[in-house]
């Protein structure tokens, strides 16, 4: 799951960086940068925003001001040259407070903490508040067709170990063989069920059920270690979680 963000900063070089850092974790969706904080008004008025990276320091507006004027703000990291304002940070609930130069450790660090407050908060928004008869679900299909090389192969999910990010291919690794494709990871997990397959790495999804243990920041499947990294652990986390698995 995705959040939406924005930044606001009247350096553009800051921006820059904030893009370049935001383009690195996968969960995060800039929607798009500012140069003043009065711009953000009609965006915020026209879009559903997650997060905002807010500068403080800014001519004519400053980002102060502007949470101070927003009505129910989303989660907010300030970014700025100054450390004094830290004590108005904690007043106005913003979740972090960087200090520029960002270093990208840092910045990863801030997003991971809002990340687990916004999942968080949608698991809690989406409970039901009333017991409804469930909806019948119609039957998912129990295998695809995958085109590899000069043959299509028949492709059974249930059989699926891990998935393998190898250049411009995917390498799938099954119970009884392994096979390339050119498919994206994209087009991959739309195929796959969200409750069975989750991507841990920007090169691997795994076969939730075929996991044979998670150590530290791996997994092992058959003879395979497969890394967890920082940008995936919250959201494979979750998913462990709403399964009663223990976490990493």
């Amino acid at each position: 799951m995705k959040m939406n963000c924005i930044a606001v900063d009247d350096e553009v070089l800051a921006l820059k960086k904030i893009r370049r850092y935001a383009e690195k974790i996968d969960y995060l969706n800039l929607m798009g940068t500012f140069d003043n904080a009065l711009s953000t008004f009609s965006f915020l008025r026209e879009n559903h925003i997650d997060l905002i990276f807010l500068d403080i320091q800014m001519d004519e507006f400053t980002g102060i001001q502007l949470l101070e004027t927003i009505k129910d703000p989303p989660y907010v990291i300030l970014t700025t040259a100054y450390d004094e304002y830290a004590l108005k940070a904690y007043e106005l609930d913003v979740m972090d407070y960087l200090l520029k130069p960002i270093p990208f450790e840092r910045f990863v660090k801030a997003v991971e903490k809002v990340y687990a407050r916004f999942l968080k908060d949608v698991q809690l928004q989406s409970r039901p508040t009333w017991v409804e008869t469930p909806a019948l679900q119609p039957e998912k299909p129990e295998y695809t067709f995958i085109k590899s090389g000069n043959k299509t192969i028949k492709m059974y999910f249930n059989k699926i170990l891990y998935i393998e990010g190898m250049r411009d291919y995917l390498q799938v690794h099954t119970e009884d063989s392994k096979f390339m494709t050119l498919l994206n990871f994209k087009t991959i997990q739309d195929l796959l069920d969200p409750q069975k397959f989750i991507r841990v790495h920007k090169s691997y999804i795994v076969a939730i059920d075929k996991i044979d243990y998670i150590e530290n920041n791996a997994i092992k499947i058959r003879d395979k270690l497969i890394p967890v990294s920082s940008s995936y652990k919250i959201a494979f986390n979750s998913l462990l979680s709403s399964k009663n698995i223990t976490h990493l």
